[in-house]
Order: C-alpha cells, then structure tokens, then sequence
C-alpha cells in the first residue's frame, strides 16, 4: 500500500499542476462535455488559489497525483438554485473546486481518497456542509459525488461566459460525536 496523503499546494508546485489539468480537460472534452474548454481553469486561476491557501494536492508516495481547490467561503455562485434547494442554508460550507487527478494514477479510484482527506481536513476546522457542482455532461464527478453520499439538489449558474448551467450537490455530515463500537 502507497502512503496517500494531502497537503496545501505552494508555488513551486505550479508545473506538477498545470498537466494534470490539463489532461483533465481533455477527459472532458472527449465525453463531449464544453466544462473547461474555454481556457479555464489556466494557471492565473490556479495561482490565485495557491495564494488564497485553498490549493490542495494529493499525494501518492511523494508524487503529485491530483489537484482540487477547497473553498470555505460564501460562494455567490450558490445563491440561487433551481430545484429542491439547499438543505443546509445556514451554516458555513466548503465548496470543492477544480478537481483533476494524474494520468498517471487513472484506475486507482483516488477521486474518494482525495475527496475523503478534503473532507476530512474542512470537518477539523469545524465545518460539516459541503457543496460541488459539475456540469450535466460530467458524468463522472456525478457518479464520485453521489457514491460519497453527496445529494442533487438542483441547477445552479456559475459566474462564466456560455453553458454555464451546473448540477448542484450537497453532503451534509453529523455534528455530534461518532459512536465507538466495541
């Protein structure tokens, strides 16, 4: 078994990113999925992440194997959202953005490593809401969102020029103490 762990991305780690997006967008744009095929997310928004201390990296035995940014923070993005709603309208929530894993690791199901220390990283700085959205042709961040118990909650409009309609979802986690079975 590899040593997987995640750890705040810096500048130096710019180059080991920006392939792994990279390949992301080409993943995306053979599923036919316009997400990322405008430019964005380029190294600028990359960067500007890195300096927000919301850049994060998996790593697998010391290799960058995938990149995402967490976001605990209002996002206006969310305010307004066809459907069911939010279940959650009230307490802080961390928001997972720009998620893209290594070519090179494909097959290894790390998206729920990744997904799991993200998580379990925000739930030690007190947080239990999360959100993510994807674009309706992402079928995959649909299937990794909803295997991890994250709940469809309607369509929002992200702040981007043309198809910028996405699928909403929602994890909601327990605030009191886990039980302890013997």
């Amino acid at each position: 078994m590899s040593l997987i762990y995640i750890k705040r991305a810096t500048m130096a780690d710019v180059p080991a990113i920006m392939p792994i997006i990279a390949n992301a967008k080409a993943l995306l744009h053979a599923d036919g999925s316009p997400q990322w095929q405008d430019g964005y997310p380029d190294e600028a928004a990359i960067r500007r992440d890195i300096m927000a201390q919301c850049s994060w990296l998996l790593l697998i035995d010391g290799q960058v194997a995938g990149t995402a940014a967490q976001v605990i923070a209002d996002d206006p993005n969310y305010h307004e959202i066809a459907g069911a709603g939010w279940q959650n309208t009230t307490d802080p929530y961390a928001t997972i953005h720009r998620i893209a894993l290594s070519a090179d690791f494909a097959g290894h199901h790390l998206s729920h490593f990744f997904f799991s220390n993200l998580i379990s990283q925000a739930y030690q700085a007190g947080i239990r809401n999360f959100r993510i959205d994807t674009h309706d042709m992402n079928k995959r961040m649909q299937a990794i969102a909803t295997s991890l118990g994250y709940q469809y909650r309607g369509t929002i409009h992200v702040d981007e020029p043309g198809d910028n309609a996405r699928r909403a979802y929602e994890l909601n986690l327990p605030a009191g103490s886990a039980k302890v079975s013997h």
